[in-house]
């Protein structure tokens, strides 16, 4: 049986240009950047070079400003948690969606459990947040807004150069989670008003186990990881060398290749949607029908329980998810199609289909073909249809 992988949103299968130019730093080049001897040293220049490239390529104005972290969950917990603790003198209110990856959502939660006030946003039913609806949000104690640049379970894709905007207007720093954006749109921390944006390598074909948090220069975190003084005292623990010269590679690859992997997506993304709607009328594409990630495609089949779905693709050889994979065997529907007010027994029905830049046309046009069957099989033994 031929696999085929299409759960890109989950993790991506580390490029093997990029796992190359991280062997060296396994073995001859293996130590520990934060040694003062020589071969020490010598790692430490290397992973300065790679701070530099990813400050470039992210658009920032100084090297200073890129955290290396253990990946995106880590970098969205400093720039929440760290920020607030940091500011709590001025004020103990943030802002968020309700459709944000659970790194936020729970961060967000724990501040409300030490005394903070949280504030979710509304979303639309495609899962938009509305700037005037910010706007109005703002108090004089508001000290940090986090909202995603793209949502990670239905691809939709906010406004984040207007929020940002209108949180800079109002003296508030602004926090993106751009995880799930990386080689898919382009994403340049001056053009979206970020204060802070988080990045994990494993989204853009880098390795899992290491991630990026831009924080602008001025702004003041306190650390969550206590230890040492890596990272200027930012984030404590050994520098991942081998990683960040894999999350390197991989960010210039994926900057480099951005225009034309979008163009491959969205092809493959309109094949899919308008297949499903010719065959499959019965299913609801969900989420934005412009304002999305090219290669994400969040279909709900009425009647159906997704991961009866899941199953059935996973027997014909596709791999697809039916949310975010850090929510995976949760019986609950996705928090993300609640807040846009899709009803639960709808929102139990989705699958997430998120391609990447190793799947082909012909790929899709298969899936295409066996979708529609496995929807009507599982339609008439389906207790959920007759209903």
């Amino acid at each position: 049986m031929n696999e085929v992988y299409l759960d890109n949103n989950a993790t991506t299968l580390c490029d093997p240009a990029v796992v190359e130019e991280m062997l060296p730093f396994f073995t001859e080049k293996g130590y520990n950047p934060s040694s003062i001897h020589r071969l020490g040293q010598e790692v430490g220049r290397e992973v300065a070079k790679r701070r530099e490239r990813v400050a470039e390529l992210l658009g920032a104005s100084s090297p200073d400003e890129i955290i290396f972290t253990g990946g995106g969950s880590e970098a969205d917990n400093l720039a929440i948690i760290g920020t607030a603790y940091k500011y709590r003198d001025k004020g103990r209110h943030v802002i968020t969606s309700p459709v944000e990856h659970p790194a936020v959502l729970e961060s967000c939660d724990w501040l409300a459990q030490e005394g903070w006030d949280v504030t979710h946003l509304p979303v639309d039913e495609t899962g938009l947040v509305n700037p005037g609806d910010l706007e109005a949000a703002i108090r004089d104690d508001t000290v940090l807004i986090s909202v995603m640049h793209a949502n990670n379970e239905v691809g939709t894709v906010e406004p984040i150069t207007e929020l940002g905007g209108i949180c800079r207007d109002r003296g508030v720093l602004f926090h993106t989670d751009a995880v799930q954006s990386v080689g898919k749109l382009p994403v340049n921390v001056e053009q979206l008003n970020a204060d802070m944006l988080a990045i994990a390598a494993h989204k853009f074909y880098g390795p899992k186990g290491v991630g990026a948090l831009y924080v602008r220069s001025g702004v003041e975190l306190e650390p969550v990881i206590h230890g040492g003084h890596q990272e200027r005292g930012r984030r404590a623990g050994t520098t991942n060398a081998a990683g960040i010269v894999g999350l390197t590679k991989a960010l210039e690859m994926a900057v480099g290749e951005q225009r034309e992997e979008a163009a491959h997506l969205l092809k493959l993304r309109k094949l899919l949607v308008n297949a499903i709607g010719e065959d499959t009328p019965e299913a609801i594409i969900v989420g934005h029908t412009e304002m999305v990630l090219p290669g994400t495609v969040n279909v709900s089949f009425p009647g159906l329980d997704g991961e009866a779905v899941l199953l059935a693709l996973d027997s014909e050889g596709f791999a697809v998810s039916t949310g975010s994979a850090c929510s995976s065997g949760s019986p609950e529907p996705s928090h993300v199609h609640l807040a846009m007010g899709i009803k639960p027994e709808i929102a139990r029905g989705s699958v997430r289909i998120s391609m990447g830049r190793y799947n082909t046309e012909a790929e899709i046009e298969r899936l295409i073909r066996i979708l529609p069957v496995i929807v009507r099989r599982l339609l008439e033994v389906s207790p959920l249809a007759s209903k």
